[in-house]
């Protein structure tokens, strides 16, 4: 089982709630050696003076901070410590809003708060009290040495803790050159609304996440499979299809893209449906290749 990141309190008006904070998220990285091609021997790095080139051990390695070019401050540790918070281990409620006011922009990284053993009383209390109003506690926690904006919302049967980014950190969208205006300004027309909204519709469903995988780390995955079959050697890895080419130009025909967009939508069968109705689409996809073989061979008996 997973240990806690921190055991301490969930803290809203006068009541307190022991919880553990669970991390909510697992990491599925590839994670990778760095090796010298000449005997593939690990590359290891060395934390080394930037003037003389000597090593330098952990003990001498102070922390600074570079105020100027080539000009530093050095922080010691019982000045971190004067600007860490003093509620350690305890997610603070300081205020709820409504859930839907918070920009989905502001979520950075969720947890899992875990309640106590005799603690699950004030723990479904909050967490049913939230539902029920919709609302979201706004709270101040610390983990490690730092301390974050969070959100307290409820999942299921859980208090999910939702990290949430300072105002400070987003961009701006205004910082950029964006189109304003109307769809009248850009000369799009009720039709072409019409038949976007139309192919919007045809391609509404359900929002279900288990439908979505990391399909780059699936195809790395299989190749670094075919390497191990080979003890380490180079193998062909067989290229995919290539995907049908889009259209690159600002100069669209916008109705034209839109009329073939729906009567392909049309045409193609549900996931769930009948592998006969998808028979000629198939066939269709084999054609392709022979007319561009067809259009290339000339192109090679003139480099004969």
């Amino acid at each position: 089982m997973a240990r806690p990141i921190w055991t301490g309190t969930l803290s809203f008006g006068l009541l307190n709630v022991p919880v553990s904070l669970m991390s909510g998220e697992r990491r599925t990285d590839l994670h990778f050696r760095m090796l010298d091609s000449r005997d593939q021997k690990p590359v290891r790095y060395e934390r080394v003076n930037a003037e003389t080139g000597e090593e330098v051990p952990w003990k001498e390695i102070v922390k600074a901070f570079e105020y100027d070019k080539g000009s530093y401050v050095v922080l010691e540790e019982s000045d971190i410590k004067a600007a860490s918070p003093e509620s350690h281990e305890t997610v603070e409620v300081e205020t709820f809003i409504d859930a839907a006011e918070i920009d989905p922009r502001y979520y950075e990284k969720p947890y899992i708060l875990v309640p106590a053993k005799k603690a699950e009383k004030g723990y479904v209390l909050l967490r049913e009290t939230l539902r029920n109003s919709g609302r979201a506690g706004i709270a101040r926690v610390v983990i490690r040495t730092r301390e974050y904006l969070a959100a307290v919302l409820p999942h299921g049967d859980a208090l999910i803790l939702m990290l949430l980014r300072y105002p400070q950190e987003l961009v701006d969208p205004a910082e950029h050159k964006l189109p304003e205006g109307s769809a009248s300004d850009y000369r799009i027309s009720a039709k072409e609304l019409q038949m976007a909204e139309q192919l919007i519709e045809s391609m509404t469903g359900k929002w279900t996440p288990d439908d979505y995988r990391d399909e780059f780390r699936e195809r790395l995955q299989a190749i670094i499979r075919k390497r191990i079959k080979s003890a380490g050697g180079t193998t062909q890895v067989d290229d995919e299809p290539d995907a049908p080419e889009e259209t690159t130009t600002n100069v669209v025909d916008f109705m034209s893209l839109l009329e073939q967009s729906l009567k392909a939508k049309k045409r193609t069968p549900a996931k769930k449906a009948a592998p006969a109705k998808k028979a000629p689409a198939k066939k269709a996809a084999r054609k392709a290749p022979a007319k561009k073989a067809a259009k290339k061979a000339p192109a090679k008996r003139k480099a004969g």
